[in-house]
């Protein structure tokens, strides 16, 4: 195996693969990137058991196809170090080291036969839908900060996509909840898909986001019973999905709350961010105190301290609740429009949050107690 390829081509798919690597695995071989150079291209493949990437640079130069695997991390290290942009010349000596080679510069690594490197091959073609980039990215920002962390409730580590109608109008809704807030935003699709629910895991929405970051364009999405996959320009990114059933999220979604606050979304998020910043836990509650037209932000800390600060909202009604600053951080930074509201029942009820530019979206999250 001998070719050459650009630095930063290479860079950028070493690093897409380090999202996808285990830190620590139990096999040497899943630490480990397949390289495959034929046809004028690189194939490179990383994989956790779980999630398959596989990244294509089209247009190198190949003198001897060939293909082995070596340490992603290690090789990453040393190609993100090269000089931007020059040009690397790679070459597999024996089987058993691989050559890096830019200007002064020769670094020989260690190898394992490809042969012991996993690969499925699963025929994803009967469910095939596109989806505009920019809008799948949305849909996974929009919701990924409601993920749960809790491994017991795995059903709830993942973003549930679903297809949905209203008023005769397909869409592709996602939710999101760790039980003590909800994310929910959809978008329309031109035609009904044939697309059975699934719960997409947290790995995976973090990979697909790094991927949707740097590319505009459409998304290929196909999956059969248990698996995913998305392709993107010179990328496939396959995945296992989550096993469970999601809980049924609509029952959740406040239906009485009458109580409009609206405000600045930009002043709002400023204030949260400054009065929680008293706290060095940001679990700490921050509490409203809302009248007529004026809202009162305020954090009292027992080691730390206390702060408050007091806006111009519209509002027109008197009601004290607190809330976990961090979550109203998270769904104020997702919010695109010019105000933010939020809609209250009473103190113990949930909040119902809206962004006024962005009919597709709903966030809910539970007051604090006390």
């Amino acid at each position: 195996m001998k070719f050459n390829v650009n630095q930063q081509d290479l860079q950028q798919a070493l690093s897409y693969c380090q999202g996808v690597i285990e830190k620590r695995s139990t096999l040497p071989i899943l630490s480990n990137v397949l390289l495959d150079a034929s046809n004028s291209q690189l194939t490179i493949t990383a994989t956790d058991l779980d999630v398959i990437f596989v990244h294509q640079i089209k247009n190198i130069e190949v003198i001897e196809d060939g293909k082995t695997t070596t340490t992603s991390s290690i090789m990453y290290d040393i190609v993100r170090k090269f000089s931007s942009g020059k040009k690397i010349n790679i070459s597999l000596s024996d089987a058993s080291k691989l050559q890096l080679e830019s200007e002064k510069s020769i670094f020989n690594l260690n190898c394992i036969s490809p042969s012991e490197f996993p690969l499925t091959d699963e025929n994803f073609n009967d469910n095939e839908f596109s989806i505009n980039s920019k809008n799948l990215l949305k849909l996974l920002n929009k919701c990924k900060f409601s993920i749960s962390n809790d491994e017991t409730r795995h059903y709830l580590s993942g973003i549930y996509f679903h297809q949905t109608e209203v008023e005769e109008k397909n869409y592709l809704t996602a939710a999101a909840t760790d039980s003590h807030r909800m994310s929910i935003s959809k978008i329309r699709l031109d035609q009904k898909i044939s697309f059975d629910p699934i719960i997409l895991p947290k790995k995976t929405i973090f990979q697909l986001v790094s991927l949707l970051d740097n590319y505009d364009g459409e998304v290929k999405i196909s999956n059969i019973k248990s698996k995913i996959k998305f392709e993107l320009n010179n990328s496939i990114l396959i995945s296992k999905l989550i096993d469970g059933k999601f809980p049924n999220y609509i029952q959740v979604i406040p239906k009485n709350n009458q109580k409009k606050l609206e405000i600045d979304l930009k002043l709002f998020l400023g204030s949260v961010d400054r009065v929680a910043s008293v706290s060095l836990d940001k679990k700490d509650g921050v509490k409203f105190s809302l009248s007529k037209d004026a809202l009162n932000l305020s954090v009292n800390n027992t080691n730390s301290g206390d702060g408050n600060e007091t806006l111009s909202v519209k509002f027109d009604h008197d009601l004290e609740i607190s809330f976990n600053s961090r979550y109203l951080i998270d769904i104020a930074s997702q919010l695109d429009g010019k105000n933010i509201e939020i809609f209250f029942n009473d103190t113990g009820s949930p909040a119902l949050i809206r962004d006024p530019s962005d009919f597709d979206s709903i966030y809910v999250v539970m007051p604090m107690k006390g």
